[in-house]
C-alpha cells in the first residue's frame, strides 16, 4: 500500500466514532437517485448542507422535513463555520460524518467540512481528484499509463503539443467534468477559445473502449468494485452517439480486474472511505490507459445500474461507507444492467413517446421521460444532457447494447418537428 503523505491524510471517518446514533452532513445541490434513497433512511440522521445557488422550489419542498444549513455568500468562511456549529449544537445529534456527492462543489465542500471538524479531503487530495495535471502526475508516480498532457493557455500551445503527439487532441478545462467545455480537436482551426478565467489542459487522444470504475471504500479498503462499459466513448455522445453506461454481469468476462485496480488508486489517492469513481480505456492494441478519477458518487444512474445488476441496495451500501459501517453485499442477481440516456436537443418538443411505449420494450426495467410536448429545451453541452433515461437489463453487456439500440430506434422525440437521434458503434 502506498505510504501516506503526512500533509494529505484525510480525517478518518472512524476518528471519535460515537456509539450513539449516526448523523451525517450531506451536501445537497440537486435531486438524484442516491440522495432520494439516502434521505429515506430511518436509522441514520440526515442533515443537509447547501451552498449559495438556486434550489428548485419543488425539490426544496420535498426535503423540508430534513434539517438544513445554508452557507451564506456574504459571510466569511469563519462566520459560516461558527453559525453552523451553533446550528449543529441544536440538533438531536450533531453530524460526525460527511458526504459530498457533487463534483463542482468538491473544493468548497471539503474545505467547509474541515472547518467544522468533519471527515474531509485535504487540499492536496482535492487537487489530485479535480485538477487533471495533479491527477496525471500521481499516475506517473505509480508507473500507470495515461494520456500525455500539458497545461496550455493559448492556441499555439495546443498546436505545439499536437506537433509532438499528433492530431486529434482533447482540449478541456483543468477541472472539467461531464465533458463540459471539452472538445476533440482535429486541427488548428478547431481549437476552442481558451478563456483566461479558466485553466486549460490538452491531452493525447486515446482510441479504444472506455470503461467506468466504481468502488466502495471503508477504512482504506475497497470492499467492492464494479465495472461498466460505455458503448461509445463519452465525448462522442456530444455528437449524438449512444449515451449509456452498462454494468458487467458478475459472471461475464471482465476486461480488467476492477477490485485490484481500484485498490491501487485508492491507496495512491489516500481515500479512506466513501465512493471512488474512475474512467479508463483499453486500446485497440489491448493496452490499458488510465483516465480520470473522482472521490464522489458517479453520475447519471451508474450506481443504480450496479444495484439492479447485482440485486442489492447499492444506495444503502454507499451511505454506509460514509458513516463508518461495513456495507452489506447481499447480492441476489447476476445480470448486466445499463442506463440509456435518451437523446435531446435545442428547441420546442413537438412530439415525444409515451413512457408506456418504452416500458413495453424488451429488457426495460425502469426509467422515465423528463420532457413534455410544448416544452422548450436548452440542454447544456454535457454528457449528462438527456430527455430521460431507461434502465435496460440482459444476460451480458452485448445483449444490453442490442436492446438499447432497439429502444433508440423506437423512441420518438421531435424537436421543432425533427427527430433527435442516438446511435451505437
Amino acid at each position: 500500500m502506498t505510504q501516506p503523505l503526512l500533509d494529505s491524510r484525510p480525517v478518518s471517518a472512524a476518528n471519535g466514532r460515537p456509539e450513539h446514533r449516526r448523523s451525517v452532513l450531506v451536501v445537497d445541490a440537486r435531486p438524484g437517485t442516491f440522495t432520494d434513497r439516502a434521505y429515506e433512511r430511518t436509522d441514520v440522521d440526515i442533515v443537509l448542507l447547501r451552498f449559495p445557488g438556486e434550489i428548485d422550489p419543488t425539490y426544496r419542498e420535498r426535503t423540508e422535513h430534513l434539517p438544513c444549513f445554508e452557507v451564506r455568500a456574504e459571510e466569511s468562511d469563519a462566520a459560516n463555520a461558527d453559525r453552523y456549529t451553533e446550528f449543529a449544537a441544536g440538533l438531536p445529534q450533531a453530524p460526525t460524518y460527511f458526504c459530498n456527492p457533487h463534483e463542482p462543489l468538491q473544493a468548497q465542500a471539503q474545505a467547509f467540512a474541515g472547518l467544522v471538524g468533519l471527515p474531509h479531503l485535504s487540499p492536496l487530495q482535492v487537487e489530485r481528484v479535480r485538477k487533471k495535471p495533479a491527477m496525471k502526475e500521481r499516475y506517473a508516480e505509480l508507473g500507470m499509463r495515461c494520456a500525455a498532457f500539458a497545461s496550455v493557455s493559448t492556441a499555439q500551445d495546443v498546436v505545439d503539443f499536437a506537433d509532438r503527439t499528433g492530431w486529434p487532441v482533447i482540449v478541456k478545462p483543468t477541472d472539467s467534468f461531464a465533458c463540459i467545455d471539452t472538445y476533440r480537436v482535429e486541427g488548428p482551426e478547431g481549437i476552442p477559445e481558451l478563456r483566461s478565467e479558466r485553466d486549460w489542459t490538452v491531452e493525447e487522444f486515446i482510441q479504444g473502449r472506455e470503461f467506468q470504475l466504481c468502488a466502495l471504500v471503508l477504512d482504506g479498503r475497497v470492499t467492492a468494485a464494479y465495472l461498466s462499459l460505455n458503448p461509445r466513448p463519452i465525448l462522442e455522445v456530444l455528437d449524438g452517439a449512444m449515451n449509456a453506461n452498462i454494468t458487467f454481469a458478475r459472471g461475464e468476462v471482465h476486461p480488467v480486474d476492477e477490485v485490484e485496480l481500484c485498490q491501487r488508486l485508492v491507496d495512491a489517492f489516500e481515500i479512506d472511505h466513501g465512493y471512488f469513481h474512475g474512467e479508463c480505456w483499453v486500446t485497440e492494441e489491448g493496452e490499458f490507459v488510465m483516465g480520470e478519477v473522482a472521490a464522489r458518487i458517479s453520475g447519471c444512474e451508474v450506481p443504480e445500474n450496479h444495484g439492479r445488476a447485482y440485486g442489492w441496495d447499492v444506495h444503502r451500501s454507499i451511505l454506509d461507507t460514509y458513516v463508518g459501517l461495513e456495507p452489506t453485499l447481499d447480492y441476489s442477481r447476476d445480470r448486466s444492467v445499463g442506463d440509456l440516456l435518451l437523446p435531446t436537443g435545442h428547441g420546442v418538443v413537438t412530439r415525444v413517446s409515451d413512457w408506456a411505449d418504452l416500458e413495453a420494450l424488451e429488457g426495460v426495467t425502469g426509467g422515465r421521460i423528463k420532457v413534455t410536448e410544448g416544452e422548450e429545451l436548452s440542454p447544456p453541452r454535457a454528457s449528462m444532457a438527456s430527455s430521460g433515461y431507461v434502465h435496460v437489463e440482459g444476460e451480458n453487456v452485448a445483449e444490453v447494447i442490442e436492446r438499447m439500440q432497439n429502444i433508440l430506434d423506437n423512441y420518438v422525440i421531435e424537436i421543432d418537428g425533427r427527430q433527435a437521434t442516438g446511435a451505437v458503434a
